[in-house]
């Protein structure tokens, strides 16, 4: 599952990001629901920024988007994290939630996804 920054530096063309992308089958590729409504986001907030909208636009036609259906899973991870005294943003939340209920690695560089128990990281921009 490639989280938000991940596509990010895949539509920048971060070199090691790019080139993972091309050695996995497009199959095993996924994004959170979640991810796409923050990727439209972005998109509504750069409505002159052409490129950007084509790239975006074209990643989501060939990306399987799974739709979120992980409340029973968000609320157990949920009370787990605080009560270890934790934080994570709630969209990171939902999509590290995501990642776990489907038995996915979330690929991303963003380290405060360590905080999740049990969740694999993958980061492809090393």
């Amino acid at each position: 599952m490639l989280y938000t920054n991940t596509v990010n530096h895949l539509i920048k063309r971060h070199p090691q990001v790019s080139r993972r992308i091309v050695e996995v089958p497009m199959a095993f590729l996924c994004i959170s629901s979640i991810t796409e409504g923050e990727l439209l986001f972005g998109l509504a907030k750069r409505p002159d920024a052409r490129r950007l909208h084509t790239a975006v636009k074209e990643f989501l036609l060939r990306v399987d988007v799974l739709p979120w259906n992980c409340a029973a899973r968000y609320g157990a991870v949920r009370a787990d994290i605080e009560r270890r005294g934790k934080t994570l943003g709630s969209l990171d939340l939902l999509i590290g939630t995501h990642a776990l209920n489907i038995g996915a690695v979330l690929v991303t560089n963003d380290r405060a996804f360590s905080q999740l128990a049990d969740l694999h990281v993958e980061d492809w921009t090393a």
